[in-house]
């Protein structure tokens, strides 16, 4: 198991480096500049949502090259098709979406998604909301679970 280090960035703690042990945020980086069009360009976006909705989220690398954002768990991956850019929020079905971003995956008991196509726009004060609110479910979920524990 990796160790904290005081000198250790943030979004190295819990994400997976393969060979050659690059970060997250760098695996990241990369896969955006790669994509070198609106794909790009969109995760790019999202990203630079993310962080500063929630300072305390983690990027990851997970599942061979799926960017993913965490804070007591998974909020949201950033997958990247063809003709689609899908943020699924792992335990979205839970979360209130009262701007309708969620448009994708709403079938399942768990998880919700959006679906972002070229030339879409953003509602970015949305995105932001579903981020805080994915943290909240996380931290209280988490926090509920420890006091049962004590119990």
């Amino acid at each position: 198991m990796k160790k904290t280090t005081p000198t250790m960035k943030k979004e190295q703690v819990g994400a997976k480096e393969e060979e050659g042990g690059d970060s997250a945020s760098q695996r990241i980086d990369a896969r955006i500049k790669a994509l070198g069009d609106w794909r790009g360009e969109t995760l790019a976006r999202v990203r630079t949502l993310i962080q500063p909705a929630d300072p305390d989220v983690v990027e990851e690398w997970k599942w061979r090259g799926v960017p993913v954002w965490s804070h007591a768990g998974i909020i949201c991956t950033g997958e990247t098709y063809k003709q689609v850019v899908k943020l699924t929020f792992a335990k979205g079905a839970s979360l209130e979406d009262p701007s309708g971003l969620f448009n994708a995956s709403l079938d399942g008991n768990t998880r919700r998604a959006i679906d972002l196509h070229e030339g879409d726009t953003l509602d970015e004060k949305a995105l932001k909301a579903l981020i805080l609110a994915a943290v909240a479910l996380h931290t209280s979920t988490r926090a509920a679970s420890r006091t049962q524990s004590a119990e």
